[in-house]
């Protein structure tokens, strides 16, 4: 029987076997798993004995992770802001800070971050991200000769490094709620309907029908688009590609609540619920400072919450209700964000401990399908990002694309544990990455715990990396 770490390209009716792996009813042994030659599950069986000819997966193996929020730019920011700038520094100081630092940022630059970047990713067990980017202009303000080159550096990365891809151009229009101007710092963000949805547009057609390259749209903010141009551009989004998704920062910081109801009544998800509307196409990133009435929103809407726990630790944002949003059967995802965290594990495991120290309680997020915090942690974020993205992942189950991790099983703090206790542990006890294998859309993308384009990624990282320190300084 071969051994599946020597697979490189997908072949037609190709036959896995796991000894242990984890399925959207649970955990299961002796696991078959079939692919086509399109990278997607065809067939998934348990208890079945290894056939001669099958590629075995040497440790458990658990369903690829979508990461659904990505500002990939920031990632060279992590590390760059932890001054206190004041009694007062919280997000909005951080702000500044960022206007700053994407002021310098090129193309070239996007492209050797995002390229480093989603490595990393991969190499922790994310297998798709979705990237919501709003530097659209030259630092004078001005359009590039193609208006999406930002964006399409960004698709090259992701290429590159073997990630599947949604592209989220931000639509960035207005400096507040009451439509004041953009500052300065702030135009290269500028964006109109027309502009985000051609950048959409050049994405698709960019991909050349690839299945695992999406466009959707991101309007930023209630802040920084308004209402207007969120129903134009999702209107014409919808009539071009029905099942795109569209994604928003939304409650983050209790300013913007507090802006938002001022201008127009409402807070800002139940003014999105009121006046644009919600469905499964959506992604509500953040959502941190909502009340019971929008919770019950939120969830009867099918909308996905991204939630991006390092990140809002980091930037001091708050904490989101998800015991009670989970109760009312709302469903939910996560994103590295700024990216000061690309390790899935961990920010699952930030997502819990939260919960623990505001209620002074253990174990929180459990669910019907296991009592196991760690298993019921991976499955709904897993299908939760995977609504978000507008991809076919997120289980091993047949008709999703063939996604997973292959967790080491050599790795010391996985030794003894089987079944639910493998994910607990991988979330809760690991030191250090316990991801051995990667696979994407039926591709091994990342072996021994490493991929094969790391160091011309890390070498790239590190010449922008100095470059743009440089010029800081």
């Amino acid at each position: 029987m071969a051994e599946a770490d020597t697979l490189t390209r997908p072949v037609s009716a190709r036959r896995f076997h796991a000894a242990q792996a984890l399925l959207p009813k649970g955990w299961a042994r002796d696991v078959a798993l079939e692919v086509d030659d399109a990278g997607t599950l065809t067939t998934v069986l348990v208890e079945q004995s290894p056939q001669p000819g099958d590629l075995i997966l040497r440790g458990p193996v658990m369903p690829g992770m979508p990461a659904l929020h990505s500002h990939a730019f920031q990632r060279a920011m992590a590390g760059l802001s932890e001054w206190r700038a004041s009694d007062g520094d919280d997000f909005w100081h951080w702000r500044e800070a960022m206007y700053r630092f994407a002021g310098r940022i090129g193309p070239e630059d996007a492209r050797a971050i995002a390229r480093w970047l989603y490595v990393e990713l991969l190499e922790h067990g994310y297998t798709a991200v979705a990237e919501f980017h709003y530097i659209h202009r030259q630092p004078d303000g001005l359009p590039y000769a193609r208006p999406a080159e930002m964006m399409l550096a960004h698709l090259d990365a992701a290429r590159d490094a073997g990630i599947a891809f949604t592209a989220l151009p931000v639509l960035y229009q207005w400096a507040g709620c009451d439509r004041s101007a953009l500052a300065p710092r702030q135009q290269r963000f500028r964006s109109s309907p027309d502009e985000v949805l051609a950048i959409a547009a050049a994405i698709r057609s960019a991909a050349l029908n690839d299945p695992d390259v999406h466009a959707g749209i991101a309007p930023h903010s209630l802040r920084a688009a308004d209402l207007d141009s969120i129903r134009a551009a999702i209107r014409q989004l919808h009539h071009d590609a029905p099942d795109a998704p569209v994604h928003v920062h939304v409650a983050e910081q209790t300013r913007e609540v507090d802006e938002v109801l001022a201008h127009h009544g409402h807070r800002p998800v139940a003014l999105l619920a009121e006046t644009v509307g919600l469905d499964a196409r959506w992604c509500l990133v953040h959502a941190t400072h909502v009340d019971a009435a929008e919770i019950q929103a939120m969830a009867a809407s099918a909308a996905v919450v991204g939630l991006c726990p390092s990140t809002e630790a980091n930037l001091g944002d708050g904490l989101f209700p998800i015991e009670a949003y989970r109760a009312a059967g709302g469903r939910w995802g996560i994103g590295g964000d700024s990216h000061v965290c690309r390790d899935p594990a961990e920010e699952l495991r930030l997502l819990e401990y939260g919960q623990r120290l505001h209620t002074r309680r253990r174990n929180r997020i459990t669910g019907r399908v296991s009592a196991a915090v760690g298993t019921t942690l991976w499955l709904e974020a897993c299908a939760g990002g995977a609504q978000a993205l507008g991809r076919a992942m997120g289980e091993l189950a047949p008709g999703k694309r063939a996604d997973w991790l292959v967790l080491d099983p050599q790795h010391p703090d996985l030794h003894g544990h089987a079944m639910d206790s493998i994910a607990n542990a991988m979330l809760f006890a690991a030191a250090g990455p316990a991801v051995d294998e990667v696979w994407v859309a039926g591709r091994v993308v990342v072996r021994g715990g490493r991929h094969p384009q790391r160091e011309a990624a890390l070498r790239g990282w590190r010449e922008c990396l100095t470059r743009l320190t440089r010029e800081q300084a």
